[in-house]
């Protein structure tokens, strides 16, 4: 089956309502996502310098743009990085890229892949879930909308992935796959 623009927007909409939002697992994600202040953006870059022209053009328009009308943007390729390490490498550049526009404590980059994996955590351990996307993901964020998200979550960002982790691990493997089914 060919993955086209409409499969992968609704299976990127489909883990954002049940997973991320469902499941609770980023706790500012409903309240953007029901003001539509979030952005899905889908690349077909065919090389990494095209997808960097994506991510620039994402990052500014974010940078631009206030909150109110977008307050997030995922940055979904669902080809161009079939495996999580070469992903993985990208975010080095992701980094650079921040510096280089000067957005650096104003805007941030968290990464899902499919086969997200935790370094030192066993390949087959759910937490991994919380970072897994059904496609590359690069979930560009202000750092604002961050701070304000942990404060109101009393202010414990390591709290959150302890919970994230604990409800993936009450879900289980089977309870993942299941949440992320085409209905």
């Amino acid at each position: 089956m060919e993955l086209t623009d409409e499969i992968v927007l609704n299976d990127t909409r489909r883990w954002i309502e049940k997973a991320v939002i469902g499941l609770n697992l980023c706790p500012f994600a409903r309240s953007v996502y029901a003001k539509n202040q979030v952005r899905i953006v889908l690349s077909r870059a065919r090389h990494l310098d095209a997808f960097l022209d994506d991510l620039d053009r994402e990052l500014l328009l974010l940078a631009r743009t206030p909150a109110e009308e977008i307050d997030t943007t995922l940055l979904v390729h669902p080809s161009l990085f079939p495996d999580f390490l070469d992903f993985n490498d990208l975010l080095d550049l992701v980094d650079e890229v921040l510096v280089e526009h000067g957005l650096e404590g104003d805007l941030q980059v968290a990464s899902f892949h499919p086969q997200f994996v935790f370094e030192g955590v066993a390949a087959d351990d759910i937490s991994h879930a919380t970072n897994r996307a059904p496609y590359p993901t690069l979930h560009l964020l202000r750092e604002a909308s961050v701070a304000r998200a942990v404060a109101s979550e009393g202010g414990d960002a390591q709290a959150i992935v302890e919970r994230n982790i604990e409800t993936l691990r009450r879900l289980g493997a089977a309870g993942w796959q299941s949440l992320l089914k085409n209905d």
